[in-house]
């Protein structure tokens, strides 16, 4: 037996992001008037003048579920150009799935490498090479709040680094983004104008190669904090900085 969760979001233009998607519908009479104009026909040439039924979709990489790439980070990476969602190994995108709940701690907190590392002792289980480590904070129950983009718990660029150290090269969170909100940043930032505050755990990209998954859902129902499979493999988009995907947790 094996269960399935969908950790993904809808693409929907009722979330309330900085870069929300727009959706055209076309009825099943739109379709044979398009159906008839592109094939010489007449409208009810087609069973009640009804043909296919489509959708116009305009949308941004990083709008809904997706997966951020290296080049979305900086022009490199490593010390060689950054590679795109399309150009990155699909073994990245299928492992072992870990999850570290912080659903806890308050919209704007920074988690620490101190709470990973506690977190990863309350469940008892050490890191390895290509697991896919999921980031609880329940934002995702705000999907459609007002100020969804700066309701989750972020993760410092020490974290960050802490965690690619342990061999890991995907990473994943329930919030608009992985760093603490960009509202923060910004008054932060205008507090003290320094490096360091803006986008730091993003910016970890330009010394190590590593993408986060951002807008997951549903990491409350994953009944168990390891054990189980994590697919993510992003849509292949030309050159892009990101791709949407569909991420599941399979656990048998």
């Amino acid at each position: 037996m094996v269960k399935l969760i969908d950790l993904s979001v809808s693409i929907s233009p009722k979330i309330r992001e900085p870069l929300p998607a727009k959706i055209e519908y076309a009825s099943h009479n739109d379709g044979a008037k398009q159906a008839a104009a592109v094939l010489g026909l007449q409208e009810d040439n087609f069973p009640e003048s009804m043909a296919w039924a489509t959708e116009t979709v305009t949308l941004n990489t990083h709008a809904g579920t997706h997966i951020d790439a290296p080049w979305h980070y900086w022009p490199t990476s490593e010390g060689k150009p950054s590679r795109t969602i399309d150009e990155l190994p699909l073994e990245w995108f299928y492992s072992d799935g870990v999850l570290l709940d912080f659903s806890s701690k308050p919209p704007g907190y920074e988690i620490t490498t101190e709470d990973l590392i506690g977190e990863l002792a309350r469940i008892g289980y050490t890191l390895k090479p290509f697991d896919i480590v999921l980031i609880r904070s329940d934002a995702d129950k705000r999907l459609y709040h007002e100020h969804y983009a700066f309701l989750h718990a972020g993760v410092s660029a020490e974290a960050t680094v802490w965690l690619l150290d342990q061999g890991i090269k995907v990473v994943g969170t329930d919030g608009w983004g992985w760093d603490i909100p960009l509202n923060l940043q910004a008054e932060a930032y205008k507090k003290d104008p320094k490096p360091g505050v803006l986008w730091a755990a993003h910016y970890v990209g330009k010394d190590r190669e590593y993408c986060q998954i951002e807008k997951l859902a549903n990491l409350d129902q994953i009944p168990q904090p390891f054990g189980f499979k994590v697919s993510c493999f992003p849509v292949k988009v030309e050159k892009a900085s990101a791709g949407w995907a569909r991420p599941v947790a399979i656990i048998e």
